[in-house]
């Protein structure tokens, strides 16, 4: 019956079935008695509450004026009191029934649904929107803002290869970043003194790479080769630099560094291991690039991070990694050697 309820509302029931069931699963409903406080004028939080049954009034201390809404009329078919601080106190005139939903939830099932959309027609229809949208749910383009992601959408590629075929050679320049649409391949790295390979790992359908040497300008670190038959969407530098770096990658004087750090914030150093030995940052921890896409699952993902190296170019590659992975990251601008002093 709730559910029912739920899909007479605004803006929610403008979202595919698909999405609406997400939402659905993730909204908290709950029945409260007379003279309960749904919340409070100047409240901060981050929910869409909507009245399901019964009747609430809205009350606030700036003037004498108040508000009824009653379930099942015009104005409860919006959200109570939406607007950030709440400008209104929510008091339950009699036992009532409201369904709680995460606003940000709320708002990128709905980016979603509008940006998908919009980008299929504009396509001719040989695009596969089932990558679309699984690339849609993803860390990465959560984080985006929605015209940048109609025009990803545009821009990459298709790129069809056979089980065997080298996609990035260690030491080539890099010129292109590669999500896996079908298909594996593996990650490999040849160590500069003992020539030994190592195989680093595999990645697989809706995995991203190659963002190392774009975002530091370096040479490819590591060699990557399918291991199916598959098909990889690839994007240029200029694009990857304009529709995907700028917006994920945040920057951070020392000044604000000592403020995050303060706060909780973990440093991270991600030189390889004889670089931290010879000096770094107190307090650091050393996770070098190479490993990061091997280590981010041991990281607290409620703490910030905030990634250095020598001059800021791996830093923000690490950031970018991170990042897609959903932390919360910056990156120190100017690395070490723009530093005077210790954080």
């Amino acid at each position: 019956m709730d559910r029912d309820i739920l899909k007479t509302l605004v803006p929610i029931n403008s979202l595919t079935p698909e999405n609406f069931k997400e939402l659905a699963d993730h909204a908290v409903i709950d029945r409260l008695p007379a003279a309960s406080k749904l919340f409070t004028q100047g409240d901060h939080d981050n929910y869409s509450i909507f009245l399901l049954s019964g009747e609430v009034a809205l009350t606030s201390a700036n003037t004498e004026l108040s508000l009824d809404v009653v379930a099942g009329s015009g104005d409860s078919r919006y959200a109570l009191a939406q607007l950030k601080p709440r400008q209104y106190t929510g008091t339950a005139k009699t036992p009532v029934t409201i369904a709680k939903v995460d606003g940000g939830l709320l708002d990128r099932l709905l980016t979603w649904d509008q940006t998908t959309g919009y980008e299929v027609t504009e396509f001719d229809g040989s695009q596969d929107t089932e990558w679309m949208i699984r690339m849609l749910r993803s860390e990465t383009f959560q984080k985006l803002p929605p015209a940048n992601i109609n025009a990803l959408f545009a821009r990459f590629e298709p790129v069809e290869l056979k089980s065997g075929q080298v996609i990035v050679r260690q030491g080539d320049p890099g010129d292109f970043y590669y999500i896996i649409k079908t298909g594996k391949v593996s990650v490999s790295r040849k160590a500069d003194k003992s020539g030994k390979v190592s195989m680093l790992g595999q990645l697989q359908e809706g995995d991203g790479f190659g963002e190392e040497a774009l975002l530091s300008g370096t040479p490819r670190n590591a060699t990557v080769m399918m291991v199916t038959d598959g098909v990889l969407m690839r994007l240029a530098r200029g694009d990857f630099d304009e529709l995907m770096r700028e917006p994920l990658v945040k920057w951070v004087s020392l000044d604000q560094a000592k403020v995050l750090v303060r706060a909780g914030a973990m440093l991270l150093d991600v030189r390889i291991e004889d670089e931290y030995r010879h000096g770094t940052i107190k307090g650091s921890v050393n996770l070098p690039l190479y490993l990061l896409r091997l280590k981010a699952a041991s990281l607290d993902p409620q703490r910030h991070y905030i990634t250095f190296c020598q001059t800021g170019s791996r830093g923000c590659a690490a950031a970018f990694l991170l990042s897609q992975r959903g932390f919360d990251v910056s990156v120190l601008r100017g690395g070490l050697s723009g530093l005077t002093h210790t954080v």
